[in-house]
């Protein structure tokens, strides 16, 4: 269905900036004015700290979420070949570095309650491959869109078969299970500080771990895996492949200065969510994402899913109505399994990610936002459903 919006909003309304706290210049002034403008320095070992304070873990920073999934994958010694548990709702980002690392990924379908991996395909799962003496040597797990998926049944179901568990927090730094961090439960987490998320640095990522020893691997890693010189003469000797990883000083400065305004951020993305919620609320067939319980989501995007047959318009058609008025939303994550890239491994289940993916909307989410803008949003939303229902009744006459 093509029809215009009657107004295009004033400047284009984009999904999800940067927010900035106005100390940055200054942070990032300090880094200069010090020459500590490198990948080693106070203002990463501050980051890190205050990471470690969060988290209770060891905290490694790196330049990217991807690198701390792929050295999170690199520290359980994973071998070419082996299988690990994905949800197929999920970024490729997720599921890439297994590819690095010759790991083939089997997925597994959400359920409806968070939208994340489905505890109960996942227990099936690995029941069936323990008995075949074959089961996976490690699961991820995502808290998609800021919610944390059932951690409490999902470690659980990791320990009785003794399957290593890594946590991709990328979506959901500040999110809560049962009062503790997203990121924490399992053998690696791993967070990122994209251009897009709640706290960003325009890039960097974190991985953080329950050992001080796995801590000092990761970072030997990250840093081209550069083995101790026994004469001391500050060789660059090597015997293992490593990769560049590390985050940078300007960076770090800038994301330790975004860290201290976290909860006002998730504070600000949540009340967004649900002031769609309440001023759309009598719009049939336009539902917030849920929000399960003992959980703090920090809707990190504000997710609807979208019933065509009482909104009046598909998923699809409403994104293109929104772009055509300057406002920027985007579907939810197409499954991988339903990917190319990953077309040929094992997805267990499906229907239920590909159905969020079908009917699922993100709209504009930024901290900072003006109220203007949001109302611009829903009035254009409650105009895609009233001139799609005008068509409809012209139709049937």
């Amino acid at each position: 269905m093509e029809f215009q919006p009657s107004a295009r909003a004033q400047k284009r309304i984009h999904l999800s900036v940067p927010h900035q706290t106005g100390r940055e210049l200054s942070a990032v002034k300090e880094v200069l004015d010090s020459n500590w403008i490198s990948t080693v320095g106070p203002a990463i070992i501050e980051l890190e700290s205050r990471f470690s304070e969060l988290t209770g873990l060891h905290a490694v920073a790196v330049s990217n979420g991807t690198a701390a999934m792929h050295i999170g994958v690199k520290l359980l010694d994973i071998a070419p070949g082996s299988e690990v548990v994905c949800p197929t709702l999920t970024l490729a980002a997720t599921c890439n570095p297994l590819l690095y690392e010759g790991v083939r990924p089997v997925f597994i379908d959400s359920e409806r309650r968070s939208w994340n991996l489905d505890p109960n395909l996942l227990e099936a799962f690995l029941k069936k491959r323990a008995r075949a003496n074959s089961l996976p040597s490690a699961v991820i797990v995502v808290h998609l869109f800021g919610q944390p998926a059932e951690m409490d049944e999902i470690t659980q179901i990791c320990r009785r078969y003794e399957v290593a568990l890594i946590e991709d927090a990328a979506e959901a730094l500040g999110a809560r299970f049962r009062g503790r961090p997203a990121g924490v439960f399992g053998d690696a987490g791993i967070y990122s500080f994209n251009g897009n998320k709640i706290i960003t640095g325009a890039g960097g990522g974190m991985l953080v771990l329950p050992s001080a020893a796995a801590a000092d691997r990761a970072r030997f890693l990250i840093s081209q895996a550069r083995d101790a010189d026994p004469e001391g003469l500050n060789n660059y000797l090597h015997s293992s492949v490593g990769y560049n990883y590390r985050i940078s000083t300007l960076q770090a400065a800038v994301i330790c200065e975004q860290l201290g305004v976290l909860t006002e951020r998730i504070q600000q993305r949540r009340r967004i969510a649900f002031e769609y919620s309440e001023m759309l609320r009598d719009i049939p067939g336009f539902d917030l994402m849920p929000q399960a319980d003992s959980r703090l989501h920090t809707n990190w995007l504000s997710v609807f899913l979208v019933d065509q047959s009482q909104f009046l318009m598909s998923r699809s058609d409403l994104i293109k109505f929104l772009n055509a008025a300057d406002i920027e939303s985007r579907p939810v994550w197409r499954p991988l399994h339903k990917q190319e890239l990953f077309s040929e491994f094992e997805c267990v289940g499906g229907d239920v990610a590909e159905d969020l993916h079908a009917r699922g909307i993100c709209l504009p989410s930024s901290s900072n936002m003006t109220r203007d803008e949001r109302e611009f949003v829903v009035s254009r939303i409650r105009e895609a459903h009233a001139r799609t229902g005008a068509i409809g009744a012209i139709g049937a006459m």
